[in-house]
């Protein structure tokens, strides 16, 4: 834990498994005030950032981007601090400035919820476009198509030996979004 002006580099810290043996994500940092870096099989650093729950941001960034997160670097601190995180996360980005992290538009594939609706198959566009469809059934379309991409990310996930308990917010899939409940 750290509330020091200089932040120990990102280097210096030990990689965290992202899966442990036993299935689970570290639980460790639940509730944890902090910074962390996300790392892919190959412990190439691929996202930088920060939460008040660490926790429960790396099983959303993993649900989001389950082939990117295998590896995790955290530094935890006392108190909610905004400028002492940013600047920890601003000194990691510049510390590997040479990996080229998320692009603005590769940064909300890791923030913001699925859009389930890009992934539409080619029959479920021409489904959804079909003017001769009423709303209802418009809607019930976007929460099956919703359903099948959980459904693949849970299979994903399942492969790489996950055990914890993902839950998808209901609610949000009837707009085509998917985010942790």
């Amino acid at each position: 834990m750290t509330t020091e002006t200089n932040p120990p580099p990102l280097a210096s810290l030990e990689y965290v498994a992202y899966i442990d043996d036993l299935g689970e994500l570290p639980e460790q940092f639940q509730g944890q005030i902090g910074v962390y870096a996300i790392f892919n099989q190959e412990k190439i650093l691929q996202f930088v950032g920060y939460s008040r729950d660490i926790y429960l941001s790396l099983k959303q960034h993993l649900v989001r981007q389950p082939n990117e997160c295998y590896w995790v670097k955290v530094q935890t601190v006392e108190s909610p601090n905004r400028t002492l995180l940013e600047n920890i996360k601003n000194a990691w980005i510049s510390e590997n400035a040479s990996v080229g992290l998320a692009t603005a538009k590769n940064k909300e594939n890791w923030i913001a919820p699925i859009n389930s609706l890009v992934l539409m198959t080619h029959e479920e566009k021409t489904n959804y476009q079909n003017p001769l469809i009423d709303d209802l059934v418009k809607m019930k379309l976007v929460k099956n198509v919703a359903r099948r991409v959980e459904a693949d990310i849970l299979e994903v996930l399942k492969t790489r030996g996950l055990k914890t308990q993902i839950r998808f917010n209901p609610k949000l899939k009837e707009e085509g979004l998917l985010d942790l409940k």
